[in-house]
């Protein structure tokens, strides 16, 4: 599987050739972190520019999986943190948007694989302050929350390019969770919110909606990957997808994992169905407004 993906991102980012000649890097991601504080009256800004440089490093310097990539195969990601509160020199209090992508086949289009939000974004943090992380041990909340996003990007990337491929990252975000237990900050355990990071790892842990994350395998790699080539058998195989989210979403309506797919994908459901035959169109448009009846966007559907 990880030929695989090397090998589509050797076809995406051609550009990355004229990198053979330097030695291969362990590191996976790619990741922007972008901090916006323009709720916090301070005069020293510089420390929101220093949060950007230290946490993009430690996503993007550290080694996370035991696979070794070339700097053009890296995943693009980004975490945009927007800091609400400072509770005490040092202390945030943010919500963050954590989102990443992933190149489709014989196209110059990457697709977002991961759209989620993270509303309790909770950490300390002073300028130039060392960063430290174990996966056996809860050190920081910050670099627990890094880390278990890391581990997420991770998770969702593989398993779109093989069937439940992100389940050792997935494990890993168990760890993170289970390390964090003991903490007190919010995110991390079983009570309060559906959207924490504890209901995306059990989510993504449990069985029962394992045909969610084997649909995003059957999303990417066999119809978006393929698009191109036969653009009426993709739709077929995502409306597929659509209906196993469906069979899912009757148990458990409250999923993160539907929240987080619908987040990730609505523009562009709309967009592959907008140019399906008409009773894909009508099947496309009945299963989205019911699941997802918020989104004003599945109307193009159906506007033909």
């Amino acid at each position: 599987m990880l030929l695989l993906r090397i090998a589509m991102r050797n076809f995406f980012f051609f550009l990355g050739l004229a990198f053979f000649c330097f030695p291969t890097t362990a590191q996976e991601l790619n990741c922007k972190v972008t901090v916006n504080a323009d709720q916090i009256q301070t005069s020293d800004r510089s420390v929101f520019k220093d949060m950007e440089r230290a946490f993009a490093s430690f996503l993007n310097s550290r080694k996370w999986t035991n696979d070794t990539y070339k700097s053009y195969e890296k995943i693009n990601c980004g975490i945009f943190l927007n800091i609400r509160t400072m509770p005490s020199i040092g202390s945030w209090v943010a919500s963050a948007q954590i989102t990443a992508a992933r190149p489709i086949f014989n196209t110059n289009y990457e697709t977002v694989i991961l759209n989620f939000a993270d509303r309790d974004f909770e950490f300390d943090y002073i300028e130039s302050q060392p960063m430290e992380y174990n996966d056996n041990a809860y050190i920081s909340n910050l670099t627990s929350m890094l880390a278990f996003y890391a581990y997420t990007i991770l998770a969702v990337d593989y398993d779109s390019f093989s069937e439940l491929g992100g389940t050792p990252y997935v494990q890993k975000m168990l760890q993170v969770v289970n390390n964090a237990q003991g903490s007190s900050k919010p995110g991390w355990v079983a009570l309060g919110t559906n959207l924490s990071r504890y209901a995306l790892m059990e989510s993504m842990n449990n069985q029962q909606q394992f045909d969610i994350r084997k649909g995003m395998y059957k999303y990417h790699r066999l119809a978006l990957d393929n698009y191109q080539k036969d653009p009426s058998q993709s739709q077929d195989q995502i409306l597929e997808v659509l209906k196993s989210v469906k069979k899912v979403w009757g148990v458990f309506p409250g999923s993160v994992l539907i929240t987080a797919f619908f987040d990730t994908k609505y523009n562009e459901l709309a967009n592959i169905f907008s140019d399906a035959t008409l009773n894909t169109k009508r099947e496309a448009y009945d299963i989205l407004t019911q699941m997802d009846p918020k989104r004003t966007v599945y109307q193009k559907i159906i506007a033909d």
